[in-house]
């Protein structure tokens, strides 16, 4: 293979320019020509693609963000538009890619495959809710970013005494709001995974509440409501009074923390190299601290939930 391209899809997580640089610094030192394509799969088929140097990447493994940038792209949903984003290729003279991305940039690059086209898919996406690896790039940023805002929340609540709702990102997986739940203390997390019980909530802020205990945090993932509506529900059936922080895009944000940039790297270096061994349809990631690649088809058939039941249980156990 002489010559591979690179696009991010889906929404932007630390530690992309650093997977960008890897694929593309991995594979000038194999040998090959590196071409960026920008703005994701609309990019791709409005022929937005130019040759990368090493220069080009120079100066961007601690910037948040890509390089590349991202955008949604219906077209690339149609036959036609598929068809077009494959012309491109073939008048570039790209002969396989790498995508970085979450689910949605996943399922464009299995329908790339179907079309003959070799694909190594890089998993970036700060919810980690990528099937067949532990981490995904971003992840630990964006934990990192929730961590301090809880940390920073709870000076707040012990000051007025009151119970905060911290609301973080993770649509159908709860991983952010454990891990940071967790990391940070709250009392009280939930999950997409796990259902709650609003009146174990209720009888949990009552009792810390009676034996003296003066603030609470609640972390929720956006996945199971948002937190002003988990606020209005206390407030009605339990008359408890709360205050609502919704930390939004500022997860997605910010410079890669030293996790993030190490296995972005480890990552789109094996990206080229599944390529360069002739495999068509994969996903790279990490089981048990080990960078592995796996076919992509696992991926969508969601058998890992990305729950890890332990650690919520000890979560609970602890914040009694």
């Amino acid at each position: 293979m002489k010559k591979i391209g690179v696009l991010t899809s889906g929404g932007d997580a630390p530690g992309m320019n650093a997977a960008v640089r890897a694929v593309v610094r991995k594979a000038i030192y194999e040998g090959m020509e590196v071409a960026g394509i920008f703005n994701g799969y609309e990019g791709l088929i409005q022929g937005k693609i130019e040759l990368l140097q090493l220069g080009s990447v120079g100066d961007i493994i601690q910037r948040g963000g890509t390089m590349l940038r991202s955008a949604r792209s219906p077209e690339f949903m149609t036959e036609e538009g598929r068809q077009e984003a494959l012309k491109q290729l073939k008048a570039h003279g790209i002969e396989g890619l790498v995508i970085i991305g979450g689910d949605g940039s996943f399922k464009g690059a299995a329908e790339l495959v179907k079309l003959g086209v070799p694909c190594a898919c890089v998993p970036a996406t700060i919810d980690n809710d990528i099937t067949g690896t532990q981490f995904t790039i971003g992840f630990d940023s964006a934990l990192n970013t929730v961590i301090d805002a809880i940390d920073k929340i709870r000076d707040t609540a012990t000051s007025h005494e009151r119970t905060f709702i911290i609301e973080v990102m993770g649509r159908d997986a709860g991983d952010l709001a454990l891990w940071s739940g967790l990391a940070g203390g709250a009392e009280t997390i939930l999950i997409p995974e796990v259902e709650y019980d609003l009146e174990d909530i209720i009888t949990r802020l009552k009792s810390g509440s009676g034996r003296g205990k003066k603030h609470s945090i609640i972390v929720v993932a956006e996945g199971v409501m948002s937190g002003t509506a988990l606020s209005d529900s206390l407030k009605r059936e339990a008359g408890i009074e709360t205050r609502v922080s919704v930390l939004g895009h500022i997860q997605r944000g910010g410079s890669p923390s030293a996790r993030d940039r190490v296995i972005a790297s480890q990552y789109g270096a094996r990206a080229v190299e599944v390529l360069k061994e002739g495999k068509r349809g994969v996903a790279i990631g990490m089981q048990n601290h080990t960078v592995i690649d796996y076919d992509l088809a696992i991926v969508f058939k969601r058998s890992d939930t990305k729950k890890d039941e332990e650690l919520y249980k000890l979560s609970k156990e602890l914040s009694i």
